[in-house]
């Protein structure tokens, strides 16, 4: 079943020069799945995500997230669908730093009005399981990137989304925390079955996904599956992006432990 469908969607941005970021884009992503969205700068990663995020609308074409087009909600309603449906995960963690890792991992909930009970319950086995709780009285501040990271996947799991939209995750951790984060994400996504959609420029990121769809130019290039080892996978990957082309500084040169 797909969870999220595009249908010839374009984007278009207004300006003395139209800009096309997204050019007549459709693809399907299946419930459960852990896909990559992978192209040079410039490519329409941001754009798409920024529409399927609900952030931004299509400039033509349709997009459904469980069935629903959110171009169809009133504003309050896009607020609620966003809260309840997606989860987020940034490049620079967008932690409150006033705020405990706690509260901050609570934050989804407090603004949806949940008891107290059920927010201490949820976040007391969800601490458990991302290896938080000693340090969940501390602010952002007091902790490690890969603990902030994980601090805010565990802000986007706690509502229980359905999808699960993380930009560049790993970009600002050290080898260790990303590879980190990349095996919780996978445990994520197979326990509790959360469609995650990634956008990354490292492709041993991408090695930990279902499949890998690259785009160019706001449109669709290629995509690949993932094969029995990872080695290999991540070698495909490699072998794709340099068809791509774009800055060979925004492909991965490390190689995969």
């Amino acid at each position: 079943m797909s969870i999220l469908i595009l249908d010839e969607v374009s984007k278009v941005y207004e300006g003395k020069v139209a800009h096309l970021a997204v050019n007549q884009l459709s693809f399907e992503v299946e419930k459960g799945e852990f896909l990559a969205i992978m192209g040079p700068s410039g490519s329409g990663k941001t754009t798409l995500l920024n529409m399927i995020s609900t952030i931004d609308t299509p400039t033509s074409g349709e997009l459904f997230i469980d069935g629903t087009n959110p171009i169809n909600l009133t504003k309050n309603d896009l607020a609620l669908f966003r809260r309840r449906h997606l989860g987020f995960v940034f490049q620079d963690f967008n932690l409150l730093p006033a705020l405990t890792v706690e509260e901050n991992m609570i934050l989804p909930l407090t603004l949806d009005g949940q008891p107290v009970e059920t927010m201490k319950r949820k976040v007391a086995i969800l601490a458990e399981q991302l290896d938080l709780t000693p340090i969940l009285d501390k602010r952002p501040a007091e902790i490690s990137g890969g603990q902030a990271q994980r601090t805010a996947i565990g802000r986007a799991l706690i509502h229980e989304p359905s999808i699960i939209l993380a930009d560049e995750p790993t970009g600002n951790l050290d080898s260790k925390a990303a590879r980190d984060v990349l095996e919780l994400l996978t445990e994520v996504n197979k326990r509790r079955q959360t469609t995650i959609i990634m956008v990354t420029h490292d492709a041993i990121a991408a090695s930990y996904c279902d499949r890998v769809l690259f785009i160019k130019d706001g449109q669709y290039f290629n995509e690949i599956y993932k094969d029995d080892r990872r080695q290999t996978f991540f070698q495909r990957i490699l072998n794709l992006l340099s068809l791509l082309g774009g800055n060979v500084n925004d492909l991965s040169t490390i190689r995969l432990s």
